[in-house]
């Protein structure tokens, strides 16, 4: 008989564990979203967090006058603040949920508004910046890499550098681990990611910009910010 040594039995309890975790995710999509409801899919926490990220952008430089790209926009969080502050045209929301992109304009920005300031929204999962056809001067990922493995978050900085003005920055959020990571599988809506330092910071090198590590931003669940810079 084989006896199993203590890390052998951490690895299997371990793998286990990360299975039942895979076993419990909500689904993804509009099944999900009618499940959950538009604001506990994108995560809840939904005054404490919006606050949070409106906060952080006007403490870095937004002004009614910017072009702010919101990377996965989800049910407008952060569009229901960002919208009405900036000029028309102004506020960029790419998602690739379309049904959270309609409950959030119908349920938390509503019909005058989105009328009045013409915010630019757009369904898209390969982050085609492009079809906004404007250079964003800041751009904002909230909890967008904490979802997603290495593959598309490099391709999100491959497509977003053109639309990014050479003095603009890009915000993004994600779960730091000392140790690297296994990140295997496919993204997911309710999934988890956490990178080292090193890794992001490799992210956005290797497609052309500068980053600088912010850290802790008071954010609850313990998600740190990064800063990017093209400069071309």
């Amino acid at each position: 008989m084989q006896v199993m040594g203590p890390h052998h039995n951490g690895l299997v309890t371990g793998l286990l564990a990360d299975l039942l975790r895979r076993l419990r995710r909500p689904a993804q999509g509009p099944e999900g979203i009618a499940s959950l409801g538009h604001r506990a899919y994108v995560g809840g926490r939904w005054d404490e967090i919006g606050d949070l990220q409106w906060s952080f952008l006007l403490n870095h430089g937004l002004r009614p006058e910017t072009v702010l790209l919101d990377i996965a926009c989800g049910s407008l969080r952060l569009g229901c603040r960002a919208i009405p502050y900036l000029a028309p045209g102004h506020y960029l929301g790419i998602e690739k949920e379309a049904e959270l992109l309609r409950v959030g304009v119908e349920q938390e920005l509503g019909a005058e508004l989105e009328s009045r300031q013409q915010p630019r929204l757009l369904v898209d999962d390969s982050f085609r910046f492009d079809r906004f056809g404007v250079v964003a001067d800041i751009a904002i990922a909230h909890s967008l890499f904490t979802h997603l493995p290495p593959e598309p978050i490099g391709r999100c900085f491959q497509q977003l550098r053109p639309w990014l003005r050479p003095d603009g920055v890009f915000y993004a959020t994600y779960f730091p681990t000392r140790r690297r990571r296994r990140q295997g599988g496919k993204g997911h809506d309710h999934g988890y990611f956490a990178y080292t330092d090193s890794e992001i910071r490799l992210f956005g090198e290797s497609n052309g910009f500068s980053c600088e590590l912010l850290g802790d931003w008071g954010h609850p669940r313990g998600q740190v910010m990064a800063a990017y810079r093209s400069g071309r």
